[in-house]
């Protein structure tokens, strides 16, 4: 009877979603407007790109620290003044008058990245290590639908009523998950308190761990995959295939599309087949996508945009199935600290998916090239199945252990 009324109380489920959500969407619903933002803002369209890039890395930083702060003072508390920042830097933005201004709202709309962060610790707190798996492939749903329609969304609000209000769409959204985090969220942490030097000791003892690695490399190779694409694609688009932003977010909706049902697949099937199986599956998906778009441009003689963006929707459906049980794996290493384990995972997974963003971008050059890009795909995609596979190895024999 004490352990049931010791049991931190589960939150609903579509909270952790719109948790989850808001980090994503304001990663790419402003992508179709940046030249738009760049001639508002009289600067040259690279400053307006910085937009992504530094909120990528302001994500991973503040991904490094959400962790341990919510072990330490609670997940709640820590989430509340999260979104709070958002809302001020989504005002920024929306009210942005040159583009310094503009950029230092992207960097504090970064905050939302404890959203992603702790609603994964969240579901470690109330499930065992099999059912959060399951658990985190739903709540990261919310990760799959904000990118299908964030470009999208974006880019029709641009042609309606102007770039602003597509900060103006991410205000309301992030106040909505404000008022559910105050209102309905109940604090699931059950270990408050633990000490800075606490806190230091377990990132010492998580980088001793081989398995903790091998999971970072998974994850972050498998999300290379995907920012890769999210860097280099907009440019095949336009470049190459002469699309319009809005055709762009329609054609990127199928990688995300595949995301939203690997993470249904995810979370069905996880408690049941396993997480180093689930885990290994996707990244194979992830790793096959490339492959066929790959050889589909160099055997025809006439290449279409289906080319790219329907094999490449195996990246998100890869993405889907391996990173919530990649993230499940990780965090029940020491699920004691599900909060700094979840914060330098995605820390490392954002960081480097920042990084190959860029190199995507690079590879595709001023023409647009799909060719380099698919290769650069194939080839993160091949080092994710490696490391997948033998950390899936590593982890069996660890858990037998």
């Amino acid at each position: 009877m004490t352990t049931d009324i010791l049991q931190p109380a589960k939150p609903k489920l579509w909270i952790l979603v719109i948790l989850a959500a808001v980090g994503p969407l304001a990663i790419n619903i402003f992508v179709p407007s940046m030249p738009s933002i760049a001639l508002d803002l009289n600067a040259p369209y690279a400053t307006v790109q910085l937009g992504l890039s530094m909120y990528l890395l302001a994500t991973a930083v503040i991904s490094l620290f959400s962790g341990p702060l919510s072990d330490k003072y609670g997940r709640k508390p820590i989430l509340i003044w999260s979104l709070f920042l958002f809302l001020i830097g989504s005002l920024i933005c929306l009210l942005a008058e040159n583009a310094s201004y503009f950029l230092i709202g992207r960097i504090i709309q970064a905050a939302s990245a404890t959203g992603m962060v702790l609603s994964r610790a969240i579901v470690r707190d109330v499930y065992p290590r099999e059912k959060s798996a399951s658990m985190i492939g739903y709540v990261v749903m919310g990760m799959a639908v904000a990118p299908m329609i964030g470009p999208a969304i974006g880019g029709y609000i641009d042609s309606v009523a102007g770039w602003r209000w597509s900060f103006g769409v991410l205000t309301a959204f992030g106040f909505i998950a404000l008022l559910a985090a105050l209102v309905l969220l109940p604090e699931t942490n059950s270990n408050i308190g633990q000490s800075s030097g606490r806190q230091i000791s377990v990132y010492t003892s998580l980088a001793k761990m081989p398995i903790f690695w091998f999971y970072v490399g998974s994850a972050s190779f498998v999300t290379a995959v995907f920012f890769s694409f999210l860097g280099g694609g907009p440019a095949v688009s336009s470049l190459f295939f002469e699309q319009t932003p809005f055709e762009y977010g329609l054609y990127f909706s199928l990688c995300a599309v595949g995301y939203a049902l690997g993470n249904g697949l995810a979370g069905r099937y996880s408690e049941a087949v396993g997480l180093e199986k689930m885990m290994s599956i996707g990244a194979i998906f992830s790793f096959i996508g490339p492959v066929i778009s790959l050889a589909l441009f160099y055997l025809s003689e006439d290449p279409a945009p289906w080319m790219l963006f329907v094999p490449l929707s195996l990246i998100g459906l890869g993405n889907g199935i391996t990173l919530p049980n990649v993230t499940a794996a990780t965090i029940s290493v020491r699920p004691e600290a599900a909060g700094a384990a979840s914060g330098l995972l995605g820390s490392l997974q954002i960081g480097g998916g920042g990084l190959a963003s860029i190199v995507g971008g690079i590879v595709v050059g001023e023409t647009g090239s799909p060719y380099g890009l698919c290769a650069l795909l194939v080839a993160f995609g091949f080092i994710a199945l490696i490391i997948t596979l033998i950390g899936a190895r590593m982890s069996r024999q660890y858990e037998a252990n």
